[in-house]
């Protein structure tokens, strides 16, 4: 297992391979990357020109370009003629990746936005980003996708599943599922049944059941995953143990809270609820070998770009990586 950087801190204006970027990261003991790619030509598929100039940037860096996250306009879609031609070019910019020797595909199914709602104060004049469940959340405004019953979104994902992972399994490409934001949200909030909810385990073992296959899996975000759960420290390490143990962890997203289902706020990594050494534990007893990646760091105005605190993300999980891998 490493340390990964990925689009959620970025150095400098020149884009996520740019040399400022890649320089940033290198300092930070940081080789592996995963990138948002945003140019969608050629009739909505990625820009293979882009692929290929990204996948350079990083050769001459000694940077391994490990990873891309896929938006999420397939799932916003209902079936019909556009739906389909949104598959057909996920399959065809699941073959322009493995061209250039990317091997995960990243993606988050928001058929609604992330919901948060409130900033808390923390640490050194930091704020950390909160939410807490609405006493009139009945009322808020449906979300532009309409009503999304859980029938429909599980529709949607298995037609999805049964498509797009043959092919991708046949590319050698692993998909990697990222959990809604926070999860558990009640059936209809802002019109969506969110496919992890009410109870994220049990839909994490659904979502993997329906195509059974290593390259069906999940960018296992630790802070979401401990957002939809009442007790996250004692809960989550059953995910973790369950999921590594089958191979089907394919990135770590490690972010920490405060809080629990429906009331929690997002912290340093060293002052939430989750133990990550119990759990950087049981990734190394269960083999994992991919990136972990901080994310969703708290914000301060003398850090605009989130660098510094990213920086210390990066140092955080460096330390335990090797602190684990001294025990063994």
């Amino acid at each position: 297992m490493h340390v990964g950087g990925d689009y959620h801190s970025v150095a400098g204006q020149g884009g996520i391979t740019s040399k400022e970027n890649l320089e940033y990261n290198l300092r930070h003991g940081v080789k592996h990357l995963t990138a948002s790619v945003r140019k969608r030509p050629q009739g909505g598929g990625w820009d293979p020109e882009e692929l290929a100039r990204m996948k350079a940037d990083c050769d001459r860096h000694g940077v391994v370009f490990e990873a891309i996250r896929m938006d999420s306009d397939y799932i916003t879609l209902p079936e019909g003629a556009q739906r389909e031609h949104e598959l057909e070019t996920i399959i065809g910019n699941i073959k322009k990746a493995a061209d250039i020797g990317v091997r995960i595909i990243t993606y988050h199914w928001t058929v609604i936005p992330i919901r948060r709602n409130a900033r808390t104060p923390g640490r050194g004049g930091s704020t950390y980003a909160a939410f807490k469940l609405e006493d009139d959340w009945k009322s808020l405004p449906v979300g532009k996708s309409g009503r999304v019953s859980s029938d429909e979104y599980w529709k949607r994902i298995r037609y999805f599943l049964q498509n797009v992972i043959p092919a991708a399994q046949q590319l050698g490409v692993k998909m990697a599922c990222h959990p809604y934001d926070p999860p558990g949200l009640p059936f209809g909030y802002q019109g969506a049944d969110n496919w992890d909810s009410p109870a994220i385990f049990e839909a994490i073992r659904r979502y993997e059941a329906i195509v059974e296959s290593p390259h069906n899996g999940f960018q296992l975000c630790l802070g979401t995953a401990a957002e939809g759960l009442k007790n996250p420290n004692s809960e989550i390490l059953p995910i973790v143990e369950c999921l590594g143990r089958r191979g089907k962890i394919h990135q770590i997203h490690m972010r920490n809270i405060r809080g629990g289902l429906h009331n929690f706020e997002e912290v340093y990594p060293d002052e939430g609820m989750l133990d990550f050494l119990a759990i950087m534990r049981v990734l190394r007893d269960t083999q994992f070998a991919g990136a972990i990646c901080p994310d969703h760091m708290p914000r301060h105005s003398d850090d605009p770009g989130s660098l510094q605190a990213f920086a210390f993300g990066y140092g955080y999980i460096k330390a335990l990586i090797q602190a684990v891998n001294a025990e063994a």
